[in-house]
C-alpha cells in the first residue's frame, strides 16, 4: 500500500497521468498461511472451523516472526487452522474493532478463535513459547479411552 501511495502521490506532484490499476493496488502479506482477504472469508472460516488462530499485521518486524511460528506449527497443531489478515485492508475492520483489542498498542493482532468465538487476542510479536502456551490452553484436544 505503500509503494503504490508513494507512486500515485509523486505522479499527482509531477502531473503525469498514472495508471488506473495503481489506485486498485493490492497488497497481499507474503506468508505461507492462508490469506483472509474479506470480512466474508473470516466470518466463513471461524464458521467452519473449531479452531482459529488469525494473525492481523503487515510486513514488519514485530510480524515476521509470528508468522513464521504460525507456518512451523501448522503440522504440530492439525486440529487449529491457522490465517493471515493484511492489517491495512478495510476489511480488517472486523478484528480491528474487536472490543478484545481495545487498548492494544502494537502489531500483528492474534485473535484466536474457539467455535467462532474469540477466546484469546495478543498484540506484538510472540514467542513460539507463548503461541504455544495459548494453543495449548484454549485449543486442548482431549483423548477419550
Amino acid at each position: 500500500m505503500f509503494s503504490a501511495a508513494v507512486i500515485f502521490f509523486t505522479s499527482l506532484l509531477r502531473g503525469v497521468n498514472f495508471a488506473p490499476e495503481i489506485i486498485n493496488y493490492k497488497v497481499m502479506l507474503y506468508t505461507n498461511l492462508k490469506h483472509l482477504e474479506s470480512a466474508a472469508d473470516l466470518k466463513k472460516a471461524i464458521s467452519e472451523n473449531e479452531n482459529v488462530m488469525v494473525i492481523c499485521g503487515r510486513m514488519g518486524p514485530m510480524c515476521i516472526p509470528v508468522y513464521g511460528i504460525a507456518e512451523e506449527l501448522e503440522d504440530e497443531y492439525k486440529h487449529v487452522k491457522f490465517y493471515d489478515m493484511e492489517f491495512d485492508n478495510p476489511e480488517a475492520h472486523i478484528i480491528r474493532s474487536l472490543p478484545e483489542v481495545r487498548g492494544f498498542m502494537g502489531i500483528p493482532f492474534t485473535i484466536y478463535y474457539k467455535d467462532g468465538k474469540v477466546v484469546k487476542a495478543t498484540s506484538s510479536i510472540q514467542t513460539r513459547e507463548q503461541v504455544t502456551a495459548i494453543l495449548d490452553k484454549e485449543f486442548s484436544t482431549t483423548v477419550n479411552a
